[in-house]
């Protein structure tokens, strides 16, 4: 028994017919994607030439530039490039003209600029940076202007408000002035909380050095003034272990005047700061001579030919005024 299943020969041709245009569809689509392939690599490489000419163009004029600078000299070159050269420079000056006017602005806000100059030069560690707060209050600063020359020049440099034009002699006794001002400053501030704070900070990072005495173990010092009267004394370091004072080790620190640091500030800081206060050491050294102490008998009796030779100097005195 056959079965018939629905094909014949018209439905075989319809079969036939589509499988065909499927080919053909395929077929186009493959072309499509080729000629678009092709289409973008044209555009590569059209890319690709303009950007070579435009390279061969800029070197043709950068050695075009090279030449007429080396047969025309510096101004005609510059002639050349006229345009270019002018919206360069126009624009640099406009930066620096920003960078003016922001400085300006900064500087009637702060008084920072002059002082850390100052602070960063050499011999300067011992001093602090005082705050913009107690420079600016006037009542901070009572007296100083029957101390210092030029004073309301010298407050101006240190505050960056100075607009005179100064020649270099002038200029010179001004900085001299600013620096003997904020020097005189330094003293006050030093001694109130705030500048005690910031000394704590260098005390603690031994900025000041230390003791030279060999017992007293490296211990850190502190700057202090022999007379509270400016262009008397030197500054020296006072020891809180031995409780003695000595000569800075560096050459550029003993033309600091002690002045700037006065005679109140270490004792006055330990003070404030009880807990920063050395032990004192028990051991003292001991003369000795081939490992033997030396008597203290052999003292008194040095003591007494000391006063003898004394008295006797006294003796010939009177005996010469008669």
């Amino acid at each position: 028994m056959i079965v018939y299943n629905g094909t014949g020969p018209s439905q075989k041709k319809r079969v036939q017919s589509v499988k065909l245009q499927k080919v053909e569809g395929h077929m186009l689509s493959h072309e499509q994607d080729t000629n678009l392939i092709r289409g973008k690599d044209d555009d590569l490489h059209r890319a690709a030439a303009a950007n070579s000419a435009k390279l061969q163009l800029n070197a043709i004029h950068t050695i075009t530039s090279a030449l007429v600078r080396l047969a025309l000299g510096t101004d005609d070159a510059e002639n050349v490039d006229g345009q270019k050269y002018r919206r360069q420079h126009a624009t640099r000056d406009m930066y620096k003209e920003e960078d003016a006017m922001s400085a300006t602005s900064d500087s009637a806000e702060s008084t920072a600029y002059w002082i850390e100059w100052f602070l960063s030069l050499k011999g300067n560690e011992f001093f602090c940076e005082i705050d913009e707060d107690y420079i600016m209050d006037r009542f901070n600063l009572t007296g100083l202007n029957t101390e210092v020359s030029s004073y309301s020049l010298a407050f101006d440099l240190i505050t960056d408000a100075l607009e005179e034009e100064l020649d270099n002699e002038s200029r010179t006794e001004v900085e001299n002035a600013a620096r003997h001002l904020y020097g005189l400053i330094h003293a006050r501030f030093i001694i109130t909380a705030r500048g005690l704070a910031k000394m704590q900070e260098k005390y603690r990072h031994a900025d000041f050095g230390r003791c030279p005495r060999v017992l007293c173990e490296n211990q850190a010092v502190m700057p202090v003034g022999l007379t509270d009267n400016p262009k008397q004394k030197a500054v020296k370091l006072f020891c809180p272990r031995c409780e003695d004072v000595y000569s800075p080790p560096s050459r550029r620190h003993n033309g600091i005047d002690g002045a700037y640091f006065g005679t109140t500030f270490p004792h006055l800081f330990f003070q404030s700061y009880s807990n920063l206060v050395p032990q004192k050491l028990a051991t003292r050294y001991v003369p000795k001579i081939f490992g033997f102490k030396i008597h203290q008998t052999a003292r008194e009796q040095r003591k007494q030919d000391e006063l003898r030779r004394e008295q006797q100097r006294r003796l010939q005195g009177l005996e010469n005024e008669e």
